[in-house]
């Protein structure tokens, strides 16, 4: 029986990466996002390429409503989650806290920290139900290391950082694992979201240095996934070679 892996966040970078490998993998998806068409194109060509089963949900995990209403509708069969990937993240803006926008800050908020806590509240029964699961929260070296502008996203990754410790404590009973998985510096359209659509400052941040892809990241979701079921990693810190941490790089 082919694993069911839930993944937020699916129509590019991280959650995109993680949807091919899993595909590739053997294993059937949901996939959600927010862009209906992209999300759809995605379905499609995994199906054809790797013939399993895809899921599109098309739904906002900053709408709880539409969050509750999109997982009430799947079937009997999709409800036999094995992972969730909790994907869905970004950060808006890169100003100092006295300069910062406040419809920047509840974007951030609502997504990274709320909306992993709606998809959460909804596939945990289910997880506790089928007495298994394994929920992967994707955080970020922003969460150990702050950073000058990086206030609310540091903040929320922070909350990430601590409802991964949490949950993992919570749900010990229930045989339920948690990984947090924490990344540096990944090229994707995280800079692009950042920087609101200017290519150009987005590329710049990577200047000097080779920052990691989202495949490098993919690849470690699928591998924390493939242990035997008495093993579980907490959490994994993944930086690129020339990255120690939030603010420590060495550029050329």
């Amino acid at each position: 029986m082919r694993k069911i892996i839930f993944i937020t966040g699916a129509t590019s970078g991280i959650g995109k990466a993680s949807a091919k490998i899993f595909a590739k993998n053997n294993c059937d998806l949901i996939i959600t996002g927010r862009r209906n068409e992209k999300l759809l194109q995605l379905a499609d060509n995994l199906v054809n390429k790797y013939k399993v089963d895809v899921l599109p949900l098309c739904f906002d995990v900053r709408n709880k409503k539409e969050v509750k209403s999109a997982i009430a509708s799947l079937s009997e069969k999709w409800k036999n989650i094995d992972v969730l990937l909790n994907n869905a993240g970004l950060a808006v803006g890169l100003d100092k806290i006295q300069n910062g926008k406040i419809e920047d800050w509840e974007t951030m908020i609502d997504t990274n920290v709320k909306g992993l806590l709606y998809v959460s509240h909804e596939i945990i029964p289910l997880f506790i139900k089928n007495k298994k699961g394994h929920i992967i929260n994707i955080g970020s070296t922003a969460a150990k290391t702050v950073y000058e502008k990086g206030n609310v996203y540091c903040a929320s990754k922070f909350a990430v950082d601590a409802l991964s410790k949490t949950m993992r404590i919570d749900l010990l009973e229930h045989g339920i694992k948690v990984t947090q998985i924490s990344p540096g510096a990944a090229e994707t359209e995280f800079s692009v979201v950042r920087f609101k659509g200017d290519k150009t400052k987005a590329s710049n941040a990577y200047n000097g240095y080779k920052p990691l892809v989202a495949k490098d990241i993919a690849l470690n979701v699928y591998y924390v996934t493939t242990l035997p079921p008495h093993v579980c990693i907490n959490e994994l810190e993944v930086t690129a070679l020339a990255q120690a941490n939030s603010t420590s790089f060495y550029k050329y």
